[in-house]
């Protein structure tokens, strides 16, 4: 069943993008528990996007590599300034490390939901949001996390 759910969102994921054109290319900062960055592009669709995120974050006792596909719906608020929420699904790579030399690795699936606001330059290509996205881990274990807060900053073509 797992195998099942990962190849039908990597068909998905794969489908859309091959009929998206990139709009916006940077970095998020904050995601995964607080203190990663994430390579993050938005690829138009219509008047909604696709983010991807490819991110690593570590800490005292663990790493964790990722990567983020979320489907948002846009809208503006005025002034340069917009909202966006969306859902997707995050696939990770956690290891850790208990402080005493043993540790462990896992592969990891969650459902997330993303929503924030951004602010669009109008006089040099350049986007900045702040959005938080919570995470609905599936496996290896069921678990809910709120996010953190992230913030990003990104090239608009």
């Amino acid at each position: 069943m797992k195998k099942i759910f990962i190849a039908i969102v990597a068909v998905f994921a794969m489908s859309t993008m091959a009929t998206a054109q990139i709009q916006d290319l940077g970095v998020r900062f904050g995601g995964g528990q607080g203190y990663g960055a994430e390579l993050s592009a938005m690829w138009g669709l219509g008047g909604n996007r696709l983010e991807t995120d490819l991110g690593w974050a570590s800490g005292d006792h663990h790493s964790d590599f990722s990567l983020a596909g979320i489907y948002q719906w846009t809208g503006e608020i005025g002034s340069g300034f917009g909202w966006y929420a969306g859902v997707g699904a995050r696939l990770a790579w956690w290891s850790w490390d208990n402080g005493y030399g043993n540790g462990d690795s896992d592969l990891a699936l969650a459902l997330v939901g993303q929503a924030g606001i951004e602010y669009n330059f109008d006089a040099i290509p350049i986007q900045l949001s702040l959005d938080i996205r919570p995470n609905f881990w599936l496996i290896p274990n069921t678990a809910f996390h709120w996010g953190d807060i992230a913030l990003g900053i990104r090239y608009r073509f």
